[in-house]
Parts: structure tokens; sequence; C-alpha cells
């Protein structure tokens, strides 16, 4: 195991999403996402994340209690000009410090007003109110600064709710803000998605490599047939943090092979399969059963999609597998449509109608009804069709949850095309 590391020990840090609407099934609190991954690259560790409802008193208490464990301390929302606005109150109250009206603020707000012709109304004073030796954080986007107070501990900070007035003042106000305050250090991230495998394999896989370090960091998240693998490290100097990754990292990449799909932790399964089809000259066409269009949609969500991606049939019957696409009738009747012979001859029909490089093909029992003996729900066959006649189908079976398997089946057929382009797996010749 390494010795390298020296790195200092991480500030740590609290989130409290503020407002009772968070607490409803209608609202998602996404702004915690972004400021833990600002604080993280200044080395900052967000340890615990909490969502108050509008209740001054719960959310004091909160506050003070956040500022005996925390070096750094956000506050999202509530800061609005309304009575139930009350992260100002509160975080004055738990720091025992008073609110003081700003006259700057007051122009500010008064003149982006008179900027979009409307009228000031009287409750939007509320909001020039800072706490007593509160710095304000300018909010280009809205009516709401943001407030930076200095604590014996590091420091607390007032942000707006909505994403557009956060994100910016996150990263062009309040990180700047911190920076003076921690130590020196650099911290960078190596990122691994991965599919073809479950979370529980890919755990038992990697993390003898891994579970020999507190630094890097490794996390390991996890969505329907996709996983992430995160190493952050953080050191004294950029080449001690690259030897970190590079020593945990490459072992894991060798272990992973094939099934890492990107190393940038940012693009999607689909972004990759375009950029392989674009790269080779290549183009695709989709023949959907079960996925009822799940796999063109996902092709064509980036722009310029057009450059490769070529059409897409969805056939959801057999009448509509055998007019549109030509499955011969004997074919469906001999061994219906969920099958190995029909999910070819779906997929050699999308390449050959469409004049595509490839043809990709679902047919299956999404669920939750549906299934014979033989092919009980949840039966999937998922076939490509390449050049020069090339086929391969390839039989997954999941549960009933009609969902999940759509979702599947639609990734594991990005991966079969992706793995093709690479030729990490080849089509049989008919």
């Amino acid at each position: 195991m390494s010795t390298l590391s020296s790195a200092v020990t991480p500030k740590l840090a609290e989130i409290i999403a503020i407002g009772s609407e968070l607490l409803t099934p209608q609202r998602v609190d996404t702004n915690s996402l972004i400021i833990t991954q600002n604080l993280n690259l200044v080395g900052v560790e967000v340890f615990t994340k909490q969502v108050i409802g509008d209740d001054r008193e719960r959310l004091t208490d909160a506050i003070q209690r956040a500022l005996g464990r925390a070096d750094i301390v956000v506050l999202i929302g509530g800061l609005g000009p309304t009575e139930d606005d009350l992260t100002r109150d509160a975080a004055a109250a738990a720091l025992g410090r008073k609110l003081e009206h700003s006259a700057e603020q007051e122009a500010i707000l008064a003149a982006r007003f008179r900027s979009i012709n409307r009228p000031m109304a009287q409750n939007n004073l509320r909001q020039t109110y800072l706490i007593d030796g509160a710095e304000a954080l300018p909010n280009p986007n809205g009516t709401a600064p943001g407030q930076f107070v200095v604590t014996p501990r590091g420091a607390l900070a007032l942000l707006p709710g909505p994403p557009r007035e956060l994100k910016p003042m996150v990263e062009r106000e309040l990180i700047p803000r911190l920076k003076p305050l921690l130590p020196p250090q650099v911290i960078k991230v190596r990122s691994f998605r991965i599919t073809g495998i479950g979370e529980s394999d890919l755990d038992t896989l990697i993390a003898p490599v891994y579970s020999k370090y507190t630094n890097p960091v490794t996390t390991v998240l996890s969505a329907i047939g996709d996983l992430w693998v995160h190493l952050r490290a953080q050191g004294n100097s950029e080449a001690e943090v690259d030897a970190l990754l590079k020593e945990v990292g490459d072992p894991i990449a060798e272990l992973l092979g094939d099934r890492v799909y990107s190393t940038d932790g940012e693009d999607t399964l689909e972004l990759t399969v375009g950029r392989l089809l674009r790269e080779r000259s290549a183009t695709v066409a989709t023949a959907e059963s079960c996925t009822g269009g799940m796999i063109a949609a996902r092709l064509t969500d980036a722009a310029g999609s057009s450059d490769y991606f070529v059409a897409g049939y969805v056939t959801y019957t057999d009448q509509q597998k055998n007019a549109i696409l030509g499955v011969p009738q004997e074919l469906l009747d001999k061994h219906t449509a969920v099958s190995e012979p029909v999910a070819l001859a779906m997929a050699e029909a999308a390449q050959r109608l469409s004049g595509a490089t490839y043809g990709v093909a679902t047919t299956g029992y999404a669920g939750p009804g549906g299934g014979t003996e033989a092919e009980p729900v949840g039966t999937m066959y998922l076939a490509i069709a390449g050049p020069k006649g090339a086929t391969r189908c390839s039989r997954i079976r999941h549960g009933a949850d009609r969902y999940r398997n759509r979702t599947l089946a639609t990734q594991f057929t990005l991966d079969l095309l992706r793995k093709s382009l690479l030729g990490t797996i080849h089509p049989k010749p008919l």
C-alpha cells in the first residue's frame, strides 16, 4: 500500500436545506449536490445534510447544532421576501447577533426592480437585512443576496434556493471566500462509468484494491444497469495526487476491462456509443418492441445525433413486425415474437430498411404480466445486426418490474452495440 499521501485533515461541512416544500414528494433538493461538488473540490468533506421545514425554532436549533460540529455550514433557501422566509432570522438568532438594514442592499434591490420595470413591494425590504458582521454575496439572477459570515470554526453561508441563483453564487462568491480559510491542498477526481456487472459483483471485484486506502476515497454509486466508481484523492501537490490516483485507479481499470464505458464520469452510455459511431463513420437504426422507442430516444438525446442515427421502428404487435419490418409470419408463428430468431430478424430488418451500418432490436415480456412457462415475464432478447451480415443476440431475464426490465434492456442493447464497435465482442456471421 502507498505511503505517498500526507494530505491534511479535511474541513467538515454541513448543509441545511430550508423549506417545508422540500418535505413533500413534489420537490427534490438538488442544490446540495451542487454545493457538495464544489466543496469537495476545495477539500471540504460534507458529513451531514438535512432538510428543515419553515419553523423558526427548529431551524435556529439546527443551525446552532451545525455550527457546533461543522467548520463550514451552508444554509439553502428561505431568503425570499415573505413571512415564511425565516433563514435570516434563524441564522442571526443561532449566532446571537442582530439583523441590520443595509442601505446599500436596498439601493441594489431598487435598481434591479427598475431594470425590469416592476414596482418593488414593501415586503422586499426584508431581503435588505444582513446579519451583523455578514458580507453580502451578490445575486445577479435574483432579488435575494446571499450572506457570508466568518465564525470561530470557519464560516456560515446563506444561499438562495433557486438553482439558477445558487449555482453561480457558489462558484463565483462562496468558494473564493472559503479558500483563504482552508489549508492549501490539491484535490483531483478519477471516475469510471461501468455497465454489464452488478453492484455487489463490482464491489467484490475491486474492493481488494481500494479498501487498502483512505486516500483516495472510493465511492460506488448505482442506478439500473449503470454504475459509477469515483476516486477522490487529496495531497500537497499535483504529482502526489496524480500518483495516488494512478496507484489505485490503474488496477481497478484493469480489473473492469471493457465494462468501463466512460473514464470522465460524465459521458452517458448513449453519448459514448454516439462518439464511437461518429469516429467510425458508422450509423445505426433501431427496431423496438418491449422498449417502445427508449433506445432511439436515448441515442437521439444528444445534439448532432443525426450524424449516426438513421431511423427507429417501434413495432409492438406481431402484425406490425410483419407489416413494417417484414418479419415472416411463419417465423412469428413458429417461435413467437419473444425469441432469438425474431429478435435477429428485427435487427436485420432495421439495418436493411434504413441502410444503416448496424441494426439493433429488442423484444420481450417487460411485465408485470405476460410470459410463458418457457419464457417467463422479464425475458427479453436483444439483437444486433452488423456489417457483412454478422449478427448476435443476447437473452436476459429479470423479475416482473416493468420499468427496471425496459431500462435494463435499453442499457444492455446500447452496451452490445458499444462492444461491437470496440471489437471486444464480435457478431457471428450468418
